[in-house]
């Protein structure tokens, strides 16, 4: 046998031992079985054999695994018979590193960061590091980057690190069964940097290698006593960590440790750490700015939305909504309950089409709208009327802006607005292209009153139309968007009908009623978003109401002012006494100086306590601010200051000045 000195070399076995002898008595690590099997094809058939890769061990180099290239040809003899075989030997190592570097981080990529959580992607990256390149991986991460609040100034390049920054224990993995190597579990708090401890090493740092652990070191003993006694236990001897960074962003560390294989880390495995960590370290910022606009558009959903219904004692309300998208969480579809002067209670139900976060905006802008004109005493009719006009004049606005028109256009709006009063238990209702709401009468029997259907807002150019009902004591009226009951069909009529028989169950408290409905009639999937609004009403009697009729005679007012102090007296209430006698006192003199007859006083004891003074002018009162020399001129003001609020709304028969006392 002959060989070159550069095989000579490779396989740290010198000449003189290697004639003579097979290479299974040589290189028992070697793959020798199978080399000579392929050579002794090669002298059967003499046929040669080139570019057989395998990896093994060289005791030139026993602490790095080599990977050769080897190729076998027959040496033929004059008589063309093979009397021996060529065996030639290519190092391809580099080569062979580089490939499988590309296919472990190809792998990678099917298996790490497969949806978008912060917490399960750092899992899969501990998962599949584990057993292909570590016996243990620990990943941790930055307080900041698991928190849906904004992130601090130091986790750029921009700013100083901590000493200690705060992280938590995101995965980790093992080839023991529960990982009894960790110190710390999911979701502990960690401080763990290895050697020299620069928590710098988080921003501009280069991955950290150890390739022999010493547990005896000082910097372990008296610094990590805990990971020094697991290196102890479990022959933790090896080690790589590497800063998780991705879009300029410190995320947090990744350490590699191994235990099991004897195998220290080398330079040639920093690179593939390296590379798994950067594409797991893009997979946790997706996740977190996910995580973080999702968690964004979700609050502003919730901020849009009302965070407590209250319809007094006039109304008992429940609501429920869900989105189409539950995993961004946010729609068009709104709802409200808007407590008005009189006891009375206004109902809200409004649906933009599309869904999403621009949705959600128009949603806001309309509720609000609502809220504002509501509080200007207008009915549904004009409520609507000006809310057209409103959707109107911001499409305009949008139209000649150069805003994206993808996420910001009106792309139309329905709103159904009711008015219950519970002293008439009249209901005044007006809608703009929505579905008309549903009542059952104490009785169980179901009907679905329709005022005019009015277009769809921001069409404009029609009016709308009010409608009154009155409502037994006890109803219920349920006001929903047209998700509800479109379900799989896209049977608008049917739908209604499945409503109306779930409402019909009178047995149940409201809130079930309210969930049980929304479930048995959700579609699946869901293709729109879901709001339903039910409200059952109550009604003021007579020991809640009073009133009087009011001479045109400034003399009466002294004799009305007595009877509303007596009767604020009878309910109980003496502590408004005395400013229920000036606010009537003020209200009722303004009447009859500066209105036209008849007048009316009426006291409601509700929620609050409210004086109410009626007349047939349409002259709208005005607060001043009197001189100290001006005689008059103070009345309104007075009211301002002793009452909760006050304000003015018009009937068709002229105009009411109110004023609420809160009740102690």
């Amino acid at each position: 046998m002959w060989l070159i000195d550069t095989l000579e070399r490779f396989g740290g076995v010198p000449r003189a031992q290697r004639l003579g002898r097979r290479l299974s008595e040589l290189l028992p690590g070697l793959q020798a079985a199978t080399i000579e099997g392929l050579m002794r094809k090669v002298l059967e058939t003499g046929v040669p054999i080139t570019d057989y890769e395998y990896v093994g061990w060289s005791w030139a180099d026993p602490h790095r695994r080599h990977a050769y290239s080897t190729s076998f040809f027959p040496l033929v003899g004059a008589d063309n018979s093979v009397t021996g075989v060529c065996y030639m030997v290519l190092d391809v190592t580099e080569r062979w590193n580089v490939r499988q570097l590309l296919s472990l981080v190809n792998e990678a990529g099917a298996s790490v960061g497969t949806t978008l959580d912060v917490m399960r992607t750092a899992q899969e990256l501990a998962d599949f590091a584990v057993p292909r390149f570590a016996d243990f991986v620990i990943v941790d991460l930055l307080e900041p980057v698991l928190s849906t609040e904004g992130h601090g100034a130091w986790l750029t390049d921009a700013g100083p690190a901590p000493i200690k920054p705060e992280m938590r224990r995101a995965g980790m993995s093992s080839v023991r069964e529960g990982c009894p190597e960790a110190v710390a579990r999911i979701g502990d708090r960690v401080d763990f940097i290895p050697p020299p401890h620069d928590a710098n090493l988080l921003i501009e740092g280069e991955p950290v290698l150890i390739p022999v652990l010493d547990p005896s070191d000082e910097l372990w003993a008296s610094e990590q006593p805990e990971r020094a006694a697991s290196m102890r236990e479990f022959g933790l001897h090896s080690l790589i960590s590497v800063p998780m960074r991705a879009r300029n962003t410190a995320l947090g560390l990744t350490t590699f440790l191994r235990s099991l294989n004897p195998v220290s880390f080398q330079p040639d495995d920093v690179l593939l750490a390296r590379e798994l960590v950067a594409r797991a370290a893009l997979c946790v910022d997706n996740a977190r700015r996910y995580t973080r606009e999702h968690a964004a558009a979700v609050t502003l959903q919730r901020s849009l939305l009302p965070q407590a219904l209250t319809g007094g004692t006039a109304l008992e309300v429940a609501s429920s909504y869900l989105p189409a998208d539950p995993t961004d969480g946010v729609g068009g579809d709104w709802f409200d309950v808007i407590p008005l002067s009189g006891a009375r209670v206004g109902l809200v139900v409004g649906d933009v089409v599309g869904h999403g976060i621009a949705a959600a905006a128009t949603m806001g802008r309309l509720r609000t709208a609502v809220q504002t004109l509501a509080d200007m005493e207008m009915p549904p009719d004009e409520l609507l009327a000006h809310l057209d006009d409103l959707v109107l004049r911001l499409s305009a606005e949008i139209e000649d802006s150069a805003a994206p028109q993808s996420t910001t256009a009106f792309l139309g709006a329905t709103c159904l607005y009711a008015v219950y009063d519970p002293v008439t238990r009249r209901c005044t209702m007006a809608r703009s292209g929505h579905p008309p709401p549903v009542v059952v009468d104490p009785d169980g029997q179901v009907s679905f009153p329709e005022p005019p259907a009015g277009p769809p807002l921001g069409l404009g150019g029609m009016a709308f139309e009010a409608t009154e009902i009155e409502l037994a004591e006890n109803s219920l009226i349920g006001l929903y968007t047209d998700g509800l009951i479109e379900g799989a069909d896209r049977d608008m009529g049917l739908g209604m009908s499945r409503l109306g028989e779930l409402l019909a169950r009178s047995d149940a408290d409201l809130a079930t009623l309210c969930t049980s409905a929304v479930q048995q009639l959700v579609p699946v999937p869901q293709p729109d978003d879901i709001a339903l609004l039910l409200a059952r009403t109550h009604s003021l009697g007579a020991d809640h109401v009073v009133s009087w009729d009011v001479p045109v005679d400034p003399a009466a007012v002294a004799d009305v002012r007595a009877r509303a102090t007596r009767q604020v007296e009878a309910w109980g209430l003496g502590e408004l006494a005395m400013t229920s006698e000036l606010i009537v006192s003020e209200l009722v003199t303004n009447a009859v100086r500066y209105a036209a007859p008849p007048i009316r006083l009426r006291l409601i004891r509700d929620a609050r306590l409210t004086c109410e003074v009626a007349d047939s002018s349409s002259t709208a009162p005005r607060l001043r601010h009197a001189r100290s020399t001006d005689e008059g001129g103070r009345g309104l003001f007075l009211v301002a200051q002793l009452a909760h609020r006050w304000g003015a709304r018009y009937t068709g028969d002229g105009k009411i000045i109110w004023a609420e006392q809160e009740i102690p």
